[in-house]
């Protein structure tokens, strides 16, 4: 297919979900100007062969009956890549019964029968159908999982480690996945930097529970390759909660806060970076051998 023909799948999808979806209670399109851009493609409007950069983004919010509760709020999150419906479009899914673990699961699992069952079709409504049949079945494993009280003990608490993860992508174009890097990284209090373009790279530094479940969140999002290239664990001073963890903590960082690192983009798209200026960043961080492991070459 063209990507003229993928845009038309598309739109003619949205359109179906707008007059199903008709409030903004039910179906938020949060973009529209990507729509727009999107229907001026497809209608010979848009003066350029290539697909609108802005990608169609929306929530699609429905209130599910379940045995264990009443009501049930599920958003579920929607991107489209330009080349879907020959991809799989980016779903997430949140619902305030589920872990973050369960939710994990439950999007790995959405995603596996659209791939059997899916793949080369629209299929958001599908998902949304999926979601409706299976929802009781993890709410019902979140309620039997749920930890029953402890009393407290007088052992002391566990000592808590510092990590530093080095992620590679092959690239990072999307404005939404850009957008979640940058809020989750924040959320969890974790500071680095991420570089968007070919390839992508993402560092992302600070308590080794909070690393971890930042890479549970990017790791399932849908991309082409994406890897921990290297990471770095350090013990800290002191026991969980106490100050000088938080002392040693800030000990530890190579970078203030989280920032996302452009140095020259260049090349058509303008998603190439210039990688001496990156070993430059990297070098004055204190981190230049990082530079070697993503592209086994010596900077300079």
């Amino acid at each position: 297919m063209s990507y003229l023909e993928w845009a038309e799948s598309q739109l003619a999808e949205i359109e179906l979900l707008t007059s199903m979806f008709p409030t903004r209670e039910e179906l938020e399109i949060t973009d529209q100007l990507a729509l727009a851009e999107l229907r001026d493609y497809v209608e010979g409007s848009a003066s350029t062969d290539c697909p609108p950069p802005s990608r169609p983004h929306f929530f699609i919010k429905q209130k599910l009956d379940t045995a264990s509760m009443e009501r049930t709020d599920v958003i579920l999150s929607c991107t489209y890549p330009s080349e879907y419906p020959s991809v799989l479009p980016e779903i997430t899914l949140r619902c305030a019964y589920l872990s973050r673990a369960q939710q994990t699961q439950l999007h790995t699992d959405l995603n596996a029968h659209l791939m059997e069952h899916c793949l080369g079709e629209v299929c958001v409504l599908s998902a949304v159908e999926w979601v409706k049949d299976n929802l009781q079945l993890f709410i019902n494993k979140s309620l039997s999982a749920a930890p029953t009280p402890k009393k407290e003990s007088s052992s002391p608490r566990p000592q808590e480690t510092f990590s530093r993860l080095w992620i590679y992508s092959h690239h990072i174009y999307n404005k939404t996945k850009r957008k979640n890097i940058l809020e989750w990284s924040k959320e969890l209090g974790l500071s680095g930097f991420s570089m968007p373009g070919k390839p992508g790279i993402v560092c992302v530094e600070g308590l080794h529970s909070a690393c971890e479940e930042f890479w549970s969140r990017v790791k399932v999002l849908t991309w082409k390759k994406i890897m921990i290239r290297h990471r770095e664990d350090f013990p800290l001073d002191g026991q969980c909660g106490d100050n000088r963890t938080v002392e040693s903590i800030d000990s530890r960082r190579k970078f203030t806060g989280f920032e996302e690192a452009m140095f020259d983009p260049h090349g058509n798209r303008g998603n190439h970076m210039d990688l001496g200026q990156l070993y430059q960043f990297l070098n004055e961080k204190g981190c230049c051998e990082i530079f070697q492991m993503y592209f086994g070459i010596e900077g300079r």
